[in-house]
């Protein structure tokens, strides 16, 4: 959940040194996204050329019989990479990747960095009598172990805890979620409703997702991010892989309300309140920097962190920014460049290696098609369409009823395999990818798609053939995830 801060206790005069700081760069951005002549000149013009592409992925530690296991401290330690950080909670860590060219073999590239990366870590956790899982919400995850004994020693943590729960004073100090589950075919119909209450932000530690990173020239900002947020819907859909928690059968992708009612609480919100982890309020107009300005004027400071930086390095508009975990996240880098990214937060973590790979290609191609198509599908889906769609597929995955480009109406099953597949395909060609790795990545997809089996499909068999045992369900699905083939060929024995 970011970079760490050097202090708990802010005051007054923070809040409003901070702000101050945030209106200038925020300004400054501003200009520099204008192409003003006014440049600082310490700074380099913004990253132009080609698609980059990069990724974190969010897992678990776990005990040899699937629990969390909240080790991550002298587990990093023993690990010995930056690339391999803490997260929220003890028992959650997150492996970075390093920026690729979207061309030739970055879907290969992408694919042995993070197997050797993944190898070298799971080594370790066994060397510690541990396990680590790549699975959107562990399914027996409990309650009463997402609290703050075991939160990260970190004080962005324990900061940002305080201050999400000073926003919600009306709740008398107390988040909570309410989650109807939905009925779905796999499940046989069966579903169920969670609702609790919380005393802090912890709850959010039970999603860990695979987020996708695209670094695109700002002129194009606008319609790649567009498209992103029109394709939020097929891939949560494809990549589901969260219907369990505290052994409630609830959503394909559980990980979003979760989420999203971990840092706002239950609906209903106030209409005037601005979510912190939202799909948003609209397509971007015009720029990206419209993001920024929402930023500035409708979400509160909670981080009011002394910096000391100069303007130019836009370290409180990035420390502000990565407090709204927008599920399309806008992104200022200035490493090795000032550069812009998309950050799409929407796939959950796992099941395998090749099928995040899969869907990190499938996000890529379609992206580059719908992003460079003459016609902005923007003009054509409505915001509100666009929303609709996101939780229908969310709730329901592959089987959920949508309406897309066109007006066209089915399942979004049938329209990854009639249109948006082979759109990818188009998309990754039009990069440049080796051919032989857009077959084999968008292989995967097609299968998964056409067996209609993703992680959540898979979860939901399994405990309908075995029964509602969460410990039974992790250490098989541990066991298959370990034998590192695709969750669409997964057995139920």
């Amino acid at each position: 959940m970011g970079q760490e801060i050097a202090s708990l206790n802010f005051s007054a005069e923070d809040f409003a040194d901070f702000t101050v700081q945030l209106q200038q760069e925020t300004d400054l951005l501003a200009r520099w996204l204008a192409g003003s002549s006014e440049l600082d000149s310490a700074c380099q013009p913004f990253a132009q050329g080609s698609l980059v592409g990069g990724f974190e992925l969010e897992a678990w530690l776990i005990t040899p019989t699937g629990d969390p296991h909240p080790i991550n401290q002298s587990y990093l330690e023993a690990v010995n990479n930056p690339l391999v950080v803490p997260e929220l909670a003890q028992f959650n860590v997150e492996i970075n990747s390093q920026p690729q060219v979207l061309t030739g073999s970055a879907l290969h590239q992408f694919h042995q960095e993070l197997s050797q990366t993944w190898e070298h870590c799971c080594q370790v956790a066994d060397q510690l009598e541990s396990g680590l899982i790549m699975i959107g919400i562990l399914p027996t995850v409990r309650q009463e172990q997402l609290t703050l004994a075991m939160i990260s020693p970190r004080k962005r943590y324990f900061a940002l805890n305080e201050q999400i729960l000073k926003l919600h004073q009306h709740r008398q100090g107390l988040l909570g979620l309410d989650i109807q589950g939905m009925a779905t075919t796999d499940a046989g119909g069966e579903h169920d409703h969670l609702r609790i209450l919380h005393p802090d932000i912890m709850l959010e530690a039970a999603t860990t997702s695979f987020q996708i990173h695209l670094q695109v020239p700002p002129d194009q900002a606008a319609r790649f991010f567009n498209a992103s947020l029109i394709l939020a819907a097929p891939l949560v859909a494809v990549g589901a892989n969260s219907p369990y928690l505290f052994g409630k059968n609830l959503w394909a992708e559980t990980r979003i309300p979760v989420f999203e009612q971990a840092l706002d609480g239950p609906p209903p919100l106030s209409p005037t309140h601005y979510p912190r982890v939202t799909l948003g309020q609209g397509y971007v107009q015009g720029s990206l920097m419209e993001l920024f300005l929402e930023n500035l004027r409708h979400y509160p400071v909670l981080l009011p962190q002394k910096l000391g930086s100069p303007p130019s390095e836009l370290a409180h508009l990035r420390l502000h920014n990565g407090t709204i975990w927008r599920w399309n996240r806008p992104l200022i880098g200035l490493d090795p460049v000032p550069h812009v990214r998309i950050e799409q937060r929407v796939v959950a973590a796992g099941p395998t290696i090749p099928d995040m790979i899969a869907n990190a290609a499938l996000y890529f191609g379609l992206t580059q098609a719908l992003g460079s198509q003459a016609v902005p599908p923007e003009q054509d889906l409505s915001f509100e369409q666009c929303r609709a769609n996101f939780y229908a597929a969310a709730r329901l995955g592959l089987e959920a009823p949508i309406t897309w480009l066109n007006g066209w109406q089915g399942s979004l099953q049938q329209l990854l395999l009639k249109e948006l597949i082979p759109l990818a395909a188009e998309g990754l060609a039009d990069l440049n990818f080796a051919q032989a790795d857009i077959e084999e990545y968008l292989g995967i997809i097609r299968a998964r798609t056409e067996s209609g089996q993703n992680g959540a499909t898979w979860q939901r068999r399994y405990v309908a053939r075995h029964g509602k045992d969460m410990q039974q369900l992790t250490c098989a699905y541990w066991e298959r995830q370990r034998q590192g083939r695709p969750v669409h060929t997964w057995d139920l024995t």
